[in-house]
């Protein structure tokens, strides 16, 4: 999965939604779900999101909306894969991290 962000410390929680297509609401919620997920808040309470932040929902979202997990199931899932070195999932994100900056560097070619 390739989000659109712009490369920068913090983004706001509309930014998050709108790169992912979901409502806030749904990142809020997993926010309470997964204790992995938790944002950064300002002195007025606005949540500031970090690549790490946005690292979380990626698989977050990978595993719920593309392979058909449970929340229950994700949860076990994210606090198994913790024990191993690296897990499928962050094998992919890296090799799709690599293939979007080769693609990026070809264009500019």
């Amino acid at each position: 999965m390739n989000v659109e962000l712009p490369e920068k410390r913090y983004y706001s929680i509309g930014e998050v939604a709108k790169a992912f297509n979901v409502n806030a609401s749904l990142i809020r919620f997993w926010e309470k779900e997964f204790k992995t997920l938790s944002p950064k808040k300002s002195a007025n309470g606005k949540r500031k999101y970090t690549s790490d932040d946005i690292i979380i929902i990626k698989q977050i979202f990978f595993l719920l909306k593309e392979k058909g997990f449970t929340i229950e199931g994700a949860k076990t899932y994210i606090k198994e894969a913790k024990k191993k070195p690296m897990n499928s999932f962050e094998i992919i994100e890296k090799l799709n991290e690599i293939k979007s900056r080769l693609l990026k560097i070809k264009k500019e070619l």
